[in-house]
């Protein structure tokens, strides 16, 4: 009888377990992500000419769109990562020096964990040696050099 007991128990309390992790799945569905890229591209000399950066960003669903972003804009915006946790958002940025690179702004796997340390928030900088990424806004990483 006390075998039969513990295993009520066991099961028990297995139930509430996974209860409980899925209702911390569901609150994760729940977050507003935020994308900020930032033009951080220097001033061109000698004339101080502000460089164009040309920005398209989109995911399988939605289509961010075509920004031209003069230095120091921010192209922000917000979402909700999917049910089956597949979103991914995708940018192509090009400047007035001739570069261009594609980038993944945001990939839930990647990104979900790491991007809720600051606010829920993806941090990028394009600048003159590529694309950093910060989730502090204080430490940034070359992820996409040109």
């Amino acid at each position: 009888m006390a075998d039969l007991k513990n295993i009520v128990l066991v099961i028990l309390a297995s139930c509430l377990l996974a209860i409980a992790i899925a209702i911390g799945e569901e609150d994760m569905l729940l977050i507003n992500y935020h994308i900020h890229i930032t033009n951080d591209l220097p001033l061109l000399s000698p004339a101080n000419d502000v460089p164009t950066l040309y920005l398209h960003c989109k995911s399988k669903d939605d289509d961010i769109g075509l920004k031209a972003m003069r230095v120091w804009d921010d192209y922000t915006w917000t979402f909700k990562v999917n049910v089956m946790r597949t979103t991914l958002f995708s940018c192509n940025a090009r400047w007035t020096k001739g570069k261009q690179r594609h980038f993944d702004a945001f990939v839930a796997s990647r990104d979900e964990e790491r991007c809720q340390k600051y606010h829920n928030s993806c941090m990028w900088s394009v600048r003159s040696d590529g694309i950093y990424f910060s989730n502090n806004n204080s430490t940034w990483t070359n992820t996409y050099p040109w």
